[in-house]
């Protein structure tokens, strides 16, 4: 039998990948001043032998004002990079998976409560809370505060973030970084036309909505070395008219490759509360496919893809080079040996498990204990 394509190696420019299978970044809300905790070694442990060809860490702020919510993880001080350093080294230990970092800064929707406690604002005033900054003074949502325009000394501090982080992943020994671009963050904030109402150099026509995003690229590229990749996950639509939309996303991603980026994972949405997202099985793959298209770069789609068939579907199609997987981990983190007995493979699994192999006939004797 031909070996199915979601368990072929692939390439994400110099970074060589065992599947095309990745864990998606997903957040946790369990740090401490943006430190990872004995939850991450756990979340990101359960996935290491799980069987996929790449981890991504969940959204890292660069800057202590550039988290999500006050639990959200961090990489702007010697704490934050040496309490990952427990998960990564068990990752690297009992698996063959690579693992990337994704980095971002929250900007307007940043200070945020925790999903489990209604994940609102919180105030600047409020325990926890902080004075959040964007491109604009234009506030996320009615009830949230309006953020503080970033002048041109902001602007350099969240690039020397962006920087200073970067150097932090690479001491770690992170295979790739992958920039948060995409659900309404700050790279995606001066994208949008939504949220970006600049007269400056960094506001109004494309050129100059693509100008901050693309200086920070070129400094988290300049001191990422050509051997580990280098990616960005993008939102290719707002939903909402008069907004991103995709071919604005592939510009983006033309200017993105001409500099130097390895991969594109393609999600949408985030931008405003008025997104009319018409959800279903797969609904966002469409816009990886045009982007792998129209650009040729490496592509990673995400959104509501659950199946072992639909993935190696999706794979067959020419759609991606690869699938994301959130939600479906999370219910069931050995999903790629699921996938893998499904479609006839064989993915990744530690000698620990053996026993549970589905390779093995019957139940279990005493001699499997």
């Amino acid at each position: 039998m031909t070996e199915p394509l979601l368990f072929t190696p692939v390439r994400l420019g110099p970074l060589h990948l065992a599947n095309r299978i990745a864990v998606s970044p997903m957040c946790q809300y369990s740090a401490v001043e943006g430190s990872a905790s004995d939850w991450h070694l756990m979340h990101l442990g359960q996935f290491a032998t799980g069987g996929a060809g790449l981890i991504i860490v969940e959204a890292t702020g660069v800057l202590p004002e550039g988290r999500i919510s006050p639990a959200c993880l961090g990489l702007w001080s010697d704490a934050n990079e040496a309490a990952l350093k427990p998960a990564l080294a068990f990752v690297r230990r009992h698996s063959a998976a690579r693992i990337a970092i994704q980095l971002g800064h929250a900007g307007r929707k940043g200070s945020g409560n925790l999903p489990w406690r209604g994940g609102g604002p919180i105030m600047p005033d409020a325990p926890g809370g902080w004075r959040t900054v964007a491109p604009s003074p234009l506030p996320f949502d009615s009830g949230w505060p309006a953020p503080m325009a970033l002048d041109q000394a902001g602007l350099e501090r969240v690039k020397d973030g962006f920087a200073r982080a970067t150097r932090r992943a690479l001491r770690l020994g992170f295979d790739a970084i992958e920039l948060h671009g995409a659900h309404g963050y700050l790279i995606h904030q001066f994208l949008s036309p939504l949220s970006n109402r600049r007269d400056d150099a960094y506001g109004g026509s494309l050129d100059n909505r693509l100008r901050f995003p693309l200086e920070l690229f070129d400094a988290v590229r300049a001191l990422w070395p050509a051997n580990r990749a280098l990616g960005i996950r993008v939102s290719a639509s707002d939903w909402v008219d008069g907004g991103w939309e995709l071919e604005q996303t592939i510009q983006f991603a033309m200017a993105l490759k001409a500099r130097g980026c390895d991969f594109i994972d393609v999600s949408s949405g985030g931008s405003s509360p008025a997104q009319q997202i018409p959800l279903g099985p797969g609904y966002q793959v469409p816009f990886a496919e045009a982007v792998r298209r129209e650009t040729g770069l490496a592509t990673l789609a995400v959104g509501m893809i659950t199946g072992a068939q639909q993935a190696e579907d999706i794979l067959q199609a020419g759609q991606a080079d690869m699938v994301c997987l959130a939600r479906a981990l999370l219910w069931d983190p050995h999903w790629p040996w699921h996938a893998a007995a499904e479609l006839g493979a064989t993915a990744p699994f530690p000698p620990q498990y053996a026993r549970a192999h589905p390779s093995l006939k019957g139940p279990p004797t005493p001699a499997d204990y």
